[in-house]
């Protein structure tokens, strides 16, 4: 029986990848334009660079998961394993050692790709346990949405405390103080992420066959037409939540003219995110997880333009808007992740194959594909539209990124809509599903 205990401690296990994941979403590109001294342009060739290991790593440690076995499971063992370099590694990548502007972009690429080389060893095991704590689909989207409160909980104290915490523990030295800043958020993951791994179960074990081979792995995965079309969209859904994400402090400190409410403009935006991730489980016992998913796009995508009229000077509808674009686009997570773990079903159902790990890995390596998107893009739009950092913007900078900020999340939200119509699992084919394998495995 999964038990609310149990719910809690894998939802803080999100809680510390999300310190990391939401650190890097709202404040790593700034931190290397306007900390660092790196070019936007330079930035944005990183985060889309970094993606080509990650086409490698991704697959590879989801095949490396579903074949590991020890007396602690497949996946949760990792979270015992990798906690600790994963807590170093992150203050490092915040860290601005003293060098010439080639070697600065030379650490950065080095330790960013540290970072998502530990972020793939330490996240897709994580995520794969999600899919095996219980082998009931309307429990999946409960656990998702656990996960997903408790992940954003970890975005609330980055969006609330980075900025004042890089103040106070830098006393005016903002380099310090964000290294400073990442070795106690770091420190707090290790010990979130050790507790997962101690109260939390695997309950659904796939049968361990060794002689299939990488290229029939790879084969039995891609005749799986839902989890296709999840990767599709993942990768668009990504690339425009973190190209607006990124551009908030732009939008906030430039667009706005309020540098001082940057703090509480994302922090209104993920108290937003969390509400959203609580409504998804009682939005899916009333609307079918397919439709409900398509509709919130729709919804995120009109929000976003709503935006891009609004006078600069309306600054409590600016909080506003961005906190139910938030709320609406993060009540859409849980789903996304529940359907995960219903392609893996339909995989087994299908083909005979149950492959969790590489079935996360590959959507994980999707999802960081379109942070790398988003990112990449992010910096390239600044560069495109003349930003150059702590200088007064022109009227074109600032029309940049205003539209930036609204109007191209709105076309990727559209395009993620449009993609799911393809998904063919709706509820009453996942029910169907879960009971053939129940009989199949329990005749």
């Amino acid at each position: 029986m999964l038990t609310t205990k149990e719910k809690i401690a894998y939802g803080l296990g999100d809680t510390a990848s999300n310190i990391i994941f939401q650190t890097v979403m709202l404040f790593l590109t700034f931190f290397y334009t306007d900390i660092f001294g790196i070019s936007p342009a330079v930035v944005g060739t990183l985060f889309l660079v970094v993606r080509v290991v990650d086409a490698i790593t991704d697959p590879l440690m989801g095949a490396l998961t579903d074949s590991t076995r020890t007396k602690y499971g497949s996946y949760r063992p990792y979270l015992l394993w990798l906690a600790v370099p994963f807590g170093v590694i992150s203050m490092i990548t915040f860290t601005t050692p003293d060098l010439p502007e080639s070697g600065k972009v030379i650490y950065a690429f080095i330790t960013y790709t540290l970072l998502m080389l530990v972020y793939t060893a330490i996240n897709i095991p994580y995520s794969a346990l999600g899919g095996v704590l219980s082998p009931d689909p309307k429990q999946r989207v409960s656990i998702q949405s656990y996960r997903f409160v408790f992940g954003m909980l970890g975005g609330l104290i980055v969006s609330a405390c980075t900025l004042p915490l890089v103040n106070w523990l830098g006393k005016g030295d903002n380099a310090l103080g964000y290294q400073l800043t990442m070795a106690l958020m770091s420190g707090l993951g290790v010990v979130l992420f050790l507790i997962c791994f101690r109260f939390t179960k695997e309950r659904v074990i796939a049968e361990h066959n060794s002689s299939l081979s990488w290229k029939s792995r790879m084969s039995t995965l891609l005749q799986n037409g839902p989890f296709k079309v999840l990767c599709f969209a993942a990768v668009m859904l990504l690339t425009s939540m973190v190209l607006r994400t990124t551009l908030a402090i732009y939008y906030v400190k430039y667009v706005l003219g309020e540098a001082e409410l940057v703090t509480y403009f994302i922090t209104i935006g993920m108290i937003g995110n969390i509400l959203g991730c609580a409504c998804a489980q009682p939005l899916s016992k009333r609307v079918d997880k397919k439709t409900a998913y398509i509709r919130l796009q729709y919804i995120s995508a009109i929000i976003s333009c709503v935006a891009f009229w609004l006078p600069s000077e309306q600054l409590a509808l600016a909080f506003i808007i961005y906190f139910l674009w938030c709320f609406f686009t993060q009540m859409a997570t849980p789903l996304l992740w529940a359907k995960m773990a219903d392609t893996i079903d339909y995989g087994q159902w299908k083909t005979g194959e149950r492959l969790t790990g590489l079935v996360y890995a590959s959507v994980v390596f999707f999802i960081k594909l379109g942070l790398a998107l988003g990112g990449a893009i992010a910096g390239w739009l600044l560069a495109f539209y003349g930003y150059e950092a702590n200088t007064t913007l022109s009227n074109q900078t600032l029309s940049g990124i205003l539209i930036s900020f609204t109007l191209y999340p709105a076309i990727g939200s559209v395009l993620v809509a449009l993609i799911m119509k393809r998904y063919i699992l709706d509820n009453k084919t996942v029910e169907q599903i879960s009971a053939d394998l129940s009989l199949k495995n329990h005749p």
